[in-house]
């Protein structure tokens, strides 16, 4: 089981996240209250234990812009969360070391989900960053070889349900793990809840061998 913080935008909330076993901090380089600076993030991602992987959210922006995001602040992958098409995929994809897309569940371009050449897709609510939850259901309709990513809406109440029903590759969290009306900081009991929960909830890893290659595994080879 896969964990991935998403929305941190400082220091001290990405270390905390770490330490309490997230295996993925995403930060956001789209329009939101957690839009963070290159700068900022290159710093950041400095300080990290060279497993952690490093994720950057992007929203309908040049596959040139990604790229150069991904470079200058030494992220290990992208997460395209907008209209991107499959040649834009393609292009991050030669630049990025791992890369999710990003849908709405139900969205009737997850038809084409294997044009991307994505290693997970993110199954989303309708209103990222929303906190809504959305019909867990929806998810038997990818291909059963497909990574899945859960978000939208999870926090560490709910997160144990939805891994036991779905059993994803990985889970991805913003809203539900945040500070109460404060969507720059992580609560510490929060992340530490959430994590603790999915992880309980999850299925052997022997049960999700099919998938193939895991997108991490480069990172154990010294690559």
């Amino acid at each position: 089981m896969k964990i991935k913080i998403c929305g941190i935008t400082n220091e001290e909330d990405a270390l905390m996240a770490v330490g309490l076993g997230a295996d993925m901090l995403g930060f956001l380089f789209a329009p939101s209250d957690r839009q963070v600076s290159v700068g900022t993030v290159r710093d950041i991602v400095k300080r990290l234990p060279p497993d952690v992987h490093t994720i950057g959210v992007f929203r309908d922006q040049s596959p040139e812009e990604v790229n150069e995001t991904v470079l200058a602040a030494g992220l290990t992958g992208a997460q395209l969360h907008g209209h991107e098409t499959p040649g834009d995929a393609q292009l991050v994809r030669n630049t990025a070391k791992i890369l999710f897309v990003a849908f709405p569940a139900g969205d009737p371009g997850l038809e084409h989900i294997g044009e991307y050449g994505a290693d997970a897709v993110l199954l989303d609510s309708p209103a990222p960053g929303s906190g809504s939850v959305f019909d867990w259901n929806l998810v038997a309709d990818l291909p059963v070889t497909q990574r899945v990513i859960l978000a939208g809406g999870l926090t560490p109440e709910n997160v144990a349900e939805a891994v036991q029903r779905v059993q994803p590759w990985g889970v991805d969290v913003s809203t539900g793990v945040e500070v109460p009306g404060d969507p720059q900081r992580k609560h510490p009991l929060r992340v530490h809840a959430f994590i603790k929960a999915a992880r309980d909830a999850a299925a052997p890893v022997g049960d999700l061998a099919d998938l193939g290659p895991d997108p991490f595994d480069w990172s154990l080879d010294g690559d």
